[in-house]
């Protein structure tokens, strides 16, 4: 079945339409996007915050949870989802740049949308290795680099589908960065942490304890080439 045909059998169900009156009785007649007020229900759908797909529209803790859901119109329901004329134009791109545990993932985690586009050498070493994302073998960092230097192509030329893009990296030269910003059209975001802060991160997280002498030797050096 067609990814459209079970998502539309859910929301064509009984049970999703009594649970679409339900919310939008007991949170009243107004968009909790922009606020306005309607004059009737048929004017309100319910939006799901993490979107709903195929693979969770019969997991309930996410299709029917309350607290997973705002009750908005349907004109700033094709906003929120950049559909329908409402395809965002302007694809953003940020820079997310730093230390060696300094938060950058999780600051990405934090305000990445689906659709978004992340790169992130990290991450693409374990996609390629199924090894721990700070598990990388020297061996495959050509491979790796290829990969990564083609996303930052597309990119640059904003080829895709991709809402915004996120790439995140050390950074410490500001030079090289700054370079990278001007190609892109990137916003830069710093994950100001100090050196103390990351290795006392370091100490209690337990993946990169048996590397732990590597990991400090990579704050170290980040922090001996940071050019603010």
């Amino acid at each position: 079945m067609a990814k459209y045909e079970i998502l539309q059998r859910f929301y064509a169900s009984d049970e999703w339409q009594k649970f679409r009156l339900v919310i939008i009785s007991e949170r009243g007649l107004k968009c909790e996007h922009c606020g306005e007020r309607v004059a009737n229900a048929r004017q309100l759908t319910l939006h799901h915050i993490i979107e709903l797909t195929p693979e969770n529209v019969n997991d309930a803790a996410i299709a029917l949870n309350p607290n997973n859901v705002l009750v908005v119109h349907h004109d700033c329901h094709n906003k929120i989802h950049k559909r329908f004329g409402y395809q965002n134009k302007e694809k953003k791109v940020y820079i997310v740049y730093g230390p060696p545990l300094s938060g950058k993932s999780r600051l990405v985690e934090r305000n990445v949308n689906r659709g978004d586009i992340v790169v992130d050498m990290d991450r693409l070493y374990a996609a390629v290795t199924m090894l721990p994302y700070y598990d990388k073998p020297d061996s495959l960092l050509n491979n790796v680099r290829g990969i990564h230097n083609l996303l930052i192509d597309n990119t640059k030329t904003r080829h895709g589908k991709w809402h915004n893009a996120w790439i995140i990296g050390g950074y410490a030269d500001r030079h090289k960065r700054e370079r990278l910003a001007n190609d892109l059209g990137a916003e830069l975001i710093f994950c100001d942490v100090s050196k103390e802060e990351c290795i006392s991160r370091l100490k209690v997280d337990e993946d990169r304890q048996h590397r732990a002498d590597e990991w400090i030797k990579y704050i170290e050096k980040w922090f001996e080439t940071y050019l603010p």
